[in-house]
């Protein structure tokens, strides 16, 4: 990373700093709050509803501030960073627009249960429902979206309302909390005492599990002949990593990672069968069809992994476990439901289980099928295919880089081609789908681990929605690797275009793009660009040579798609498996 940004100090040498009591701003007092936190980066763009925030700011370096470029890249920045740290992500916008701006993200971050603290000025106090200049209602527009909001009407609140939101953010089924300041409360001054205790009535997420259910669960499994474990991004979420696979281990159950789960499972373990559901294996599919018992671990039964629900898992006895009572039951009957952080469940259940002795059968049968069933394409020597760059991306980095993407074909294919052997190594919007997400977050990711090799790859849709965040890069040396696979369509689009809709290519053709690499050097960033596979090993290389950030277009074929594929509304296990089978 850059000399221009600036080392953090711990937040054990800042307490002694902080903590006195003293009569200070609100912009002071939420300045020394984040500090006591234990933030260390924050993401934002100022505004006049938050300019006494940032005059505090000015000058100010015990956390980086990071100026993006748009709001939205400062809050999926935010939470980027979020995803690659296990911290709570941070960003600042301004009343009215700047607000507005950060909702998309909000709802990304509340469908992927990411922990965001998003701090919102707001017009004065008496001022508030006039419909005044910036004025909007951010509290209620984004209530379906946060875990929790405030509206701050007096400052003396301020040290409790910001380490309540930290807490709520960062337990239970973790998400974003938002923090609406008024111009005046941010002005106005009062004592400030560190609040280090929390209360919070009717606020008890479940920790520790039910014994008699986990019991229930590993009889299961010593009953069970055809087990499969279903894991997702709550493995990931709450450091569950290495008791699963313990529990694997132990019982020796084949076991399918869904999208947000991937790096949650080494994926070169014998045992994994890859991702289920619309793009996920022929042999992860096959197995929930025919299990006995499919053990939902931190996974919320999403449609795209569950496809048709009637059909869904029909011979299955159904475990869940899952930080959120919610979700259980939610989608799929239960017969056992387990209520519990992951990580907790799990140590506490891998003392009880044993192999699954009955499952020898089914174990073969599974690695028959990945065998006989891996993911394929057509390879080409004269265009370039979007899965052989994936493909050679992972290669050359031996999968230990965290790798951000954009939503579309190439999100789908790196889900499949790149092999994930680390916790927080990936990180894609998952529940919301978000355009624009794949760059800024690479962003974030970049500042949580500015040691690690950080790639960020695109479609060439995604990537004009928060372009303008080249300039951070190179401003700040910020070395992410920048990946645009550019098939000049929206690809999945167009994929679903061919195949449901009778090639009726509707308003897709983004041949109008403009040229990426000229783009990148327009903002002072190297870019480069590959039509065929010399060109691309040779592009790569270069750009992993090269210190600070880099954008690399290849220019792939057009008509690709994402095989397997089940077509929306059938079984997991009706899929299509590519242009050239059945």
């Amino acid at each position: 990373m850059s000399a221009q940004i600036p080392a953090v100090r711990s937040t054990e040498q800042l307490r002694e700093k902080w903590m006195k009591p003293e009569v200070i701003s609100g912009s002071e007092i939420l300045l020394r709050s984040l500090l006591l936190e234990g933030v260390e980066c924050v993401f934002g763009y100022p505004g006049g509803a938050v300019l006494y925030i940032y005059d505090a700011l000015y000058g100010f370096t015990d956390f980086h501030h990071l100026l993006t470029r748009h709001e939205q890249g400062a809050i999926h920045a935010a939470d980027g960073y979020a995803r690659a740290s296990g911290k709570v992500g941070v960003c600042i916008a301004t009343s009215g627009p700047g607000a507005t701006n950060t909702v998309t993200g909000i709802a990304t971050a509340y469908m992927d249960s990411v922990p965001l603290v998003v701090i919102t000025g707001n017009v004065v106090s008496n001022l508030i429902g006039t419909d005044a200049f910036q004025e909007a209602d951010i509290t209620g527009i984004t209530m379906p979206i946060t875990k929790h909001s405030y509206l701050v009407r007096n400052v003396e609140d301020l040290p409790r309302v910001i380490h309540e939101a930290f807490h709520i953010a960062n337990t239970g089924r973790k998400g974003p909390v938002l923090i609406d300041i008024p111009k005046d409360v941010s002005a106005n001054k009062a004592l400030f005492e560190p609040v280090q205790s929390i209360d919070l009535r009717g606020y008890h997420p479940t920790v520790v599990p039910n014994r008699l259910q986990l019991d229930k669960l590993a009889t299961a499994i010593q009953e069970a002949e055809r087990p499969v474990i279903l894991a997702g991004g709550g493995v990931v979420y709450s450091g569950g990593h290495e008791a699963l696979l313990e529990l694997v281990n132990k019982t020796e159950i084949p076991i399918t990672t869904t999208l947000l789960g991937l790096g949650g499972f080494p994926s070169g373990h014998e045992l994994w069968m890859g991702m289920p559901g619309m793009h996920g294996t022929y042999t992860a599919n096959q197995s929930i069809q025919q299990a006995d018992l499919l053990i939902n671990i931190g996974a919320r039964f999403d449609d795209r992994v569950t496809g048709r629900l009637d059909g869904f898992a029909p011979q299955a006895k159904i475990a869940h476990i899952d930080i959120d009572p919610a979700e259980i039951g939610k989608n799929v009957k239960t017969e056992i439901p387990i209520v519990g952080d992951v990580k907790t469940v799990l140590e506490m259940l891998n003392p009880l289980v044993e192999r699954a002795a009955k499952a020898d059968d089914w174990r073969t049968k599974i690695r028959d099928s990945k065998e006989k069933y891996p993911f394929r394409y057509k390879d080409s020597d004269t265009v370039l295919k979007p899965q052989w760059v994936i493909e050679h991306l992972n290669e050359t980095t031996r999968g230990e880089a965290i790798v951000t993407t954009d939503v579309g074909q190439h999100q789908m294919w790196t889900a499949q081609y790149y092999k994930f052997n680390q916790p927080r190594s990936w990180i894609t919007s998952g529940g919301l789908g978000t355009m624009g997400f794949g760059f800024p977050s690479a962003i974030g990711a970049q500042m949580a681990h500015p040691d690690r090799l950080v790639i960020s790859i695109n479609g060439d849709g995604g990537m004009q929605m928060c372009a303008q965040e080249l300039a951070i890069c190179a401003i700040n040396n910020i070395p992410v690797k920048i990946v645009v696979i550019n098939n000049q369509v929206l690809g999945m689009v167009r994929q679903w275009q061919e195949l449901i809709y009778d090639n009726r290519y509707s308003h897709i053709d983004l041949a109008g793009s403009p040229d990426f690499v000229k783009l990148a050097d327009a903002y002072g960033v190297k870019g480069l660009r590959a039509t065929n596979k010399e060109e691309a090993k040779q592009a790569w290389k270069e750009a992993m040579e090269t210190p600070g950030p880099v954008l690399v277009e290849f220019v792939v074929e057009k008509g690709e798609n994402v095989y397997p594929m089940v077509p929306q509304g059938s079984t997991i296990d009706q899929m299509l498996m590519g242009d050239d089978e059945s």
